[in-house]
């Protein structure tokens, strides 16, 4: 059984240390037969770095690392070509001191790559255009310029925006020697997180083919649940593959859904123990900073539909939390229509672990439950598990009587409708529930539907001062049910709160 490739982004150390590969040479191959610069945004650790580095031995010539994969008997080996390659990963990123520094470093490694050196006291610019020049007339071929998380300085202070303005201005000065230098360059390839407006970061390279959303290139980072039962059938054996499925498939870039590779690496070292493997990697506080900039209906978030414009609305002035959680991974696209005025995509989380994961984090920010939530969780999950809709009531009316007073006089959330079904949403959704909010009928929308084990629970709120048994009614008038007629169980539940009480003042349900 081969080895885990486990935090491993080079190509090199894979094949010779007898690591599992997933063969995605085809797709290079397909992508290199022209000239041409390239734009790939994915999430962090999506396998980014490592398709960089396969391009680069490709076009290195290192053929004998390519033996029994696609490419090996299609692709010209003679022919080579000098790889100039630059990684923003690594260092932290604080100022524009700073990363002059990196650069300059990160350039000094392209220099012992290229056997090339800069002249002494050049700016991070003018070394990167002399590198480019230099290796064009030492190796008279024209340079592959590889350019690997080239967002990372900017999104280090993406919540101090002076600081990240002066972090993009730098970076567009920096990338500006590659619109200079297009007689020099063969291929250019940059992958990132975000995709940042092409007008204020690479202003002048109109020729830049953004392939985020191209279906040819859609399992170009990943991998797909044909490859977990062919190359890691060994590894998976005797696993239940549909529950992997739904933990972890899902991220969807017009074609083949795919798997984060940290996750199925991170589950098989574990020894099967589903886990939010990817989400503990990142740091998402952005996004409660984010989220306090307006007040943003939760479920809206994960049922969203969004123009492309929308998905690519990105930039320092312009941060668009949606398109943020697209980018990052946190949501994905479900679905796609072409409407008279263009193309609509909806997004929703990929998987159980994004959706478990991400709302957790938002009921920290909703309701600072940070130490408590696990109890109210389990308490949740299990009055929906038997059911027992009283006891149901009773833990929402103790979740919400436990939110901290200071929650509600600094923060003008809970004066909105929304906020209480925002709250009992990400609840449920953290809890692993298959929610659909505002769920369409013919008669109407309710609020939320949500299915536990063949059970259905459609919910609506209402807001108001006094019970009056208005969310139910609406429910049984327009039959909201009746989507969901061939459920074993139907549960109809309406829940009414107050303002003044920050609590439920109101709850009936029925069983259908």
């Amino acid at each position: 059984m081969k080895n885990l490739p486990i935090g491993i982004q080079t190509l090199s150390k894979i094949i010779e240390g007898d690591f599992v590969y997933v063969d995605k040479t085809e797709i290079a191959y397909n992508l290199l037969q022209k000239a041409g610069y390239y734009f790939l945004s994915r999430p962090r650790r999506f396998g980014k770095s490592l398709f960089l580095d396969t391009i680069k031995d490709i076009f290195e010539g290192r053929k004998e690392l390519f033996k029994g994969l696609y490419i090996y008997d299609k692709w010209d080996w003679e022919v080579k070509y000098p790889v100039l390659r630059i990684s923003l990963g690594s260092g932290v990123h604080k100022s524009v001191q700073d990363l002059s520094e990196n650069l300059l470093w990160v350039l000094k490694k392209a220099e012992r790559d290229l056997g090339i050196n800069c002249k002494t006291n050049l700016k991070p610019k003018q070394c990167f255009e002399y590198l480019l020049i230099s290796a064009y007339e030492k190796y008279h071929q024209k340079v592959v310029i590889l350019i690997d998380e080239y967002d990372k300085p900017i999104l280090d202070n993406i919540t101090n925006r002076e600081i990240a303005l002066e972090m993009r201005d730098a970076m567009k000065d920096f990338y500006g020697v590659i619109k200079d230098n297009d007689a020099y360059i063969q291929l250019v390839f940059i992958t990132g997180v975000s995709k940042f407006s092409k007008m204020n970061l690479f202003s002048g390279l109109n020729n830049l083919n953004d392939i985020t959303l191209d279906e040819k290139y859609a399992t170009i980072c990943g991998y797909t649940h044909s490859d977990l039962l062919t190359v890691f059938e060994e590894h998976l054996r005797g696993v239940d593959m549909e529950k992997v499925k739904k933990w972890y498939n899902g991220y969807n870039y017009l074609g083949d859904k795919v798997y984060n590779p940290f996750d199925i690496l991170l589950f098989i070292d574990k020894g099967f123990d589903f886990s939010n493997y990817w989400w503990e990697t990142g740091n998402p506080s952005f996004l409660i900073d984010m989220l306090k900039t307006r007040n943003y209906y939760i479920p809206e978030l994960e049922n969203f539909v969004a123009s492309k414009e929308v998905l690519n609305a990105f930039d320092v002035d312009n941060i668009e939390l949606v398109a943020l959680l697209w980018q990052t991974g946190y949501l994905t696209i479900t679905g796609k229509t072409s409407t008279p005025f263009g193309v609509k995509y909806r997004l929703n989380t990929p998987n159980k672990e994004v959706q478990t994961s991400l709302n957790s984090l938002f009921i920290n920010y909703l309701t600072q439950q940070v130490t408590e939530k696990l109890k109210f969780q389990d308490r949740l999950f299990s009055m929906l598990d038997k059911p027992d809709l009283d006891g149901f009531k009773d833990a929402l009316f103790s979740l919400f009587a436990s939110i901290p007073y200071s929650n509600f006089t600094n923060s003008k959330l809970p004066e909105y409708e929304g906020y209480y079904a925002s709250v009992v949403y990400a609840y449920l959704a953290s809890i692993g529930l298959d929610l659909t909010p505002e769920d369409i009928t013919n008669l109407g929308r309710m609020d939320l539907s949500a299915q536990l084990e063949g059970k259905v629970f459609i919910f609506e709120f209402k807001l108001s001062e006094k019970a009056t048994g208005n969310a139910l009614q609406q429910i049984k008038e327009r039959r909201y049910w009746e989507k969901y007629q061939d459920a074993d169980d139907i549960y109809l539940t309406g829940i009414e709160f107050s303002r003044e009480k920050r609590n439920i003042i109101g709850y009936e349900w029925e069983k259908i």
